[in-house]
């Protein structure tokens, strides 16, 4: 594979697990059974809520990486295996403690609040293949971003073509136009 071709990849690579991860963070995770047989259904959004800046970084992340030098996309892939890493250990908090990453859904539902009295209310809880979508985009970002880090400083360098060009005007009273210049930039056009 060509180094342009895996530049293409990654970046491609780290806004889809961007998107996914925000569309992981709009789904259902846990589905509650509250006292009294209340289904209660708990997103991403209340469950993770953190996850939607992340995966807006891993878009902007890829944007940056399209158009940054050698040095900076080094330190961007790092900044990318950080961003998997605390998608990681956000998600597999909120399926370790499903009641508690539910606890914001269950007060504004019921108006209980305090961990042991959410607890109590809670009879059953299932979840859903959301937040273990969303530990498995943690680590490909987190491979993403690491292969980014080895691989870019292998990568084509930005082009030159928006460049700043040299626009300093040539000394050529010969032409009107040159002369008009020549007097902007302090001398006298009739010397000779």
């Amino acid at each position: 594979m060509t180094s342009a071709r895996a530049r293409l990849l990654l970046i491609v690579a780290g806004a889809a697990l961007g998107g996914l991860l925000l569309l992981s963070w709009t789904q259902s995770w846990f589905s509650l059974v509250l006292e009294g047989g209340q289904p209660l259904d708990v997103d991403g959004q209340s469950a993770a809520p953190g996850l939607s800046a992340l995966g807006l970084a891993c878009l902007a992340l890829a944007g940056a990486l399209a158009i940054a030098g050698r040095v900076l996309r080094i330190v961007l892939g790092v900044v990318e295996s950080l961003i998997g890493v605390v998608v990681l250990v956000t998600a597999i908090s909120a399926i370790a403690a499903p009641v508690a990453a539910s606890s914001p859904a269950i007060t504004e539902a019921t108006a209980v609040s305090g961990p042991e009295s959410i607890a109590a209310i809670v009879t059953s809880v299932s979840i859903a293949a959301w937040p273990w979508l969303a530990v498995l985009a943690g680590a490909l970002v987190v491979v993403n971003g690491a292969a980014v880090a080895i691989l870019s400083p292998r990568w084509p360098g930005p082009s030159r073509k928006y460049d700043a060009v040299d626009a300093t005007p040539a000394d050529d009273t010969t032409t009107p136009l040159g002369a008009w210049d020549s007097l902007s930039g302090g001398s006298d056009p009739t010397t000779r």
